[in-house]
């Protein structure tokens, strides 16, 4: 390969490399960190929180497990859900 060729070979690169950069801080390092954000809101869950599910459920936490959480919506009646059904808190303030 001559050295002119290896040059209209990058310059015809340099467009796909530009591309790749593009995406990996416009599109994989924010869903990257809102992943790490939603997982550390998951790994913080605690008896007593009050939380609105993805369904749009609110409630407390009266139970939690590694997969799952109980929650009382109202007095007496308290349903089962996954853990990752937890949208967020209802005050974040509160429990941050």
């Amino acid at each position: 390969m001559q050295g002119g060729d290896t040059m209209a070979l990058l310059n015809s690169l340099w467009p796909f490399f530009l591309m790749g950069g593009i995406f990996y801080f416009m599109l994989w390092k924010p869903q990257k960190k809102e992943q790490q954000k939603r997982q550390d809101l998951l790994n913080s869950l605690k008896e007593g929180d009050e939380i609105i599910t993805i369904g749009g459920i609110y409630g407390k936490i009266t139970a939690i497990s590694e997969k799952r959480v109980k929650v009382e919506v109202a007095e007496g009646v308290v349903i089962e859900m996954a853990r990752n059904a937890v949208s967020g808190f209802q005050n974040p303030a509160k429990n941050s």
